[in-house]
């Protein structure tokens, strides 16, 4: 008796796993959601560079160098050992940077909120939204209530930023100025009066 009940606690067959590739969903995730819940719509979806990207020439990273060895001359001097290397590290970033093209990333806007690849933003943990050109580009910020990651940076790549403008406004509010902080206008004051190469010859 005791056999025969525990023949019928436990299958003889695990019937819940996938038989095989047969199982497995053939449909992309958004294309299952909107599926399951026909009440989300996609309202813009592009692929486009993860960042703005522009080739360097050899000017600025001769130009760079010079700058760093300097600035490394200097430190030394003092026995700054420790700004040493994070100079040293800040050069090896913005190379690293300016040498290697980004992949193209999938972006989407639904009515329910933005996905940048695999990582997705309700509309209730986002807060305003603005644009601005960087390297020639048009790139959409995005800010979020929580302080991190604080900002979304989306490259709109071949979209027209009054369509993504009139896109957003039934969602986020649009922030017309934005005031540059410190460091942007320090980034600015140098590259206008110590360019690292020359904008004719790079464009």
């Amino acid at each position: 008796m005791a056999a025969q009940k525990e023949e019928k606690l436990f299958p003889k067959e695990a019937r819940d796993l996938p038989a095989g590739k047969a199982d497995l969903p053939k449909e992309p995730l958004e294309l299952q959601a909107e599926t399951q819940y026909p009440h989300i719509k996609t309202l813009l979806s592009w692929t486009a560079p993860g960042r703005p990207y522009k080739k360097r020439t050899k000017q600025y990273f001769l130009t760079s160098l010079l700058i760093m060895l300097l600035v490394q001359v200097i430190l030394f001097l003092f026995s700054q050992y420790l700004l040493m290397l994070v100079v040293l590290s800040l050069v090896f970033v913005a190379f690293a940077l300016a040498i290697v093209p980004p992949h193209n990333f999938h972006y989407r806007i639904s009515t329910e909120g933005i996905t940048i690849e695999d990582h997705f933003f309700l509309w209730q943990e986002l807060y305003d939204f603005y644009f601005k050109r960087v390297e020639g580009i048009e790139v959409l910020h995005v800010r979020t209530h929580a302080f991190i990651p604080g900002v979304l940076t989306v490259p709109l790549g071949n979209l027209d930023v009054e369509h993504v403008r009139s896109v957003l406004l039934p969602y986020l509010p649009y922030r017309e100025v934005i005031k540059p902080t410190f460091m942007e206008n320090a980034g600015n004051f140098l590259s206008k009066n110590f360019p690292l190469e020359n904008t004719k010859v790079a464009s």
